[in-house]
C-alpha cells in the first residue's frame, strides 16, 4: 500500500502501513516526510516527498482477539504534531482496527488486502 501524504501549515507528514509479522499485527506509521531523491523529479506523477523516519506507530493485531491495538512512540527529538495531523493518523488507525475486526469476524484468519 502506497504512503498517504498530508502536507499541513508548510510541513509535509506520511502514513504507511505494512504487517509486522514478529508482532502479527498491522503497523500503521506517522512520520514527517522527507523530499524525495533529485532522480524522481523528472519521473510523471511521482511524489515530491516520502516517508521519513516514524515517530508514532500503531499496530493493530489481525489474528489474535486478545491484544489491544497501541500506539508506540518513536523519537529522540521532540515532535510536535498539529492536530489535525494526530486526528488523521487516528482516523486511519480507527479504520484498520475496524478492518482487522471485521476480517475476524468473517473467520478470514489474515486481514491482508
Amino acid at each position: 500500500m502506497p504512503a498517504e501524504l498530508r502536507e499541513y501549515a508548510g510541513r509535509h507528514y506520511a502514513i504507511q502501513f505494512h504487517y509486522a509479522l514478529p508482532d502479527d499485527s498491522w503497523a500503521v506509521e506517522l512520520s514527517e516526510a522527507v523530499p524525495a531523491p533529485a532522480p524522481w523529479t523528472g519521473i510523471p506523477g511521482a511524489e515530491s516527498h516520502v516517508p521519513g523516519p516514524a515517530f508514532l506507530v500503531a499496530f493493530v493485531p489481525d489474528e489474535d482477539p486478545g491484544p489491544e491495538p497501541t500506539v508506540h512512540i518513536h523519537s529522540h527529538d521532540e515532535h510536535v504534531i498539529p492536530y489535525e495531523i494526530m486526528r488523521w493518523f487516528m482516523e486511519l488507525v480507527a479504520d484498520e482496527v475496524e478492518r482487522c475486526r471485521a476480517a475476524r469476524a468473517q473467520g478470514v484468519s489474515d486481514a491482508v488486502e
